[in-house]
């Protein structure tokens, strides 16, 4: 049985982790929000699990590394040096960051990365995703996930071929771009296209997100694999063995 410890724990994910973590069986070992004790949180658990915000990870790895417990980081909208404070910790605990926890997300970017590596560049890919109005990063980070996917099976890096926000006169696309559409409304938990367009023909790998708990529930078991992991830094694809 383990003890799971929330960052986050009063937003919605938070709300959905304390269920999934409840009918899996394991322990609640706490939960906390903004302002609360992250040391304290991290002495009591096994392994910590945050969906809070970007602000406070730097203060929650350190606690993390502090209790010598592994963290999973679903926050969404990290910068570059959030990323570079995940690999300083993965150093030293075992971390497990990712833009999506859910299962079915995984293998589709398992799938995005195999379609594109095998269609080569001549097929133009675009990302299309919809969340709910109060979402406030853009494009998602499921969507960044996806586009990272296909920039890793054409041998590419996104940051040099990403496009998004078109707009006016935006002239011919770019050869071997990857774009992103980012809607918004409504109380959509989330939709995900990426679509290969080729000549006279057009493939679209698809995930709809019906539910937070499918959130939860890749989460708790992200949770419970990692803790058996040495320090490093991993992706849900190491929990599906992909």
């Amino acid at each position: 049985m383990t003890r799971i410890g929330i960052i986050g724990d009063q937003g919605a994910m938070g709300a959905a982790l304390v269920q999934a973590i409840e009918a899996d069986g394991h322990t609640l070992a706490g939960g906390i929000d903004k302002g609360g004790d992250v040391a304290k949180l991290a002495d009591a658990s096994d392994v910590l699990v945050d969906f809070s915000s970007p602000h406070g990870l730097e203060a929650t790895l350190h606690a993390a590394i502090g209790a010598g417990v592994p963290i999973v980081v679903g926050t969404t909208g990290l910068a570059e040096r959030h990323h570079d404070a995940i690999d300083a910790a993965a150093r030293a605990v075992a971390v497990l960051q990712t833009g999506n926890t859910s299962l079915g997300v995984t293998l589709l970017a398992h799938l995005v990365r195999e379609a594109a590596s095998r269609l080569g560049p001549d097929w133009d890919v675009e990302i299309v995703e919809m969340h709910h109005r109060r979402k406030v990063d853009a494009p998602s980070g499921t969507a960044l996930l996806l586009g990272e996917a296909a920039a890793a099976g054409r041998g590419i890096t996104l940051g040099d071929h990403r496009e998004s926000g078109r707009d006016g006169q935006t002239g011919a696309r770019s050869e071997g771009a990857i774009g992103f559409a980012a809607l918004r409304g409504g109380t959509v938990t989330g939709e995900h296209s990426v679509i290969l367009a080729g000549e006279e023909e057009r493939l679209t790998l698809s995930h709809s997100a019906e539910n937070r708990s499918i959130f939860a529930r890749g989460a708790v078991k992200a949770a419970q694999w990692l803790t058996g992991q040495p320090s490093g830094r991993y992706t849900m694809n190491d929990v599906l063995d992909l």
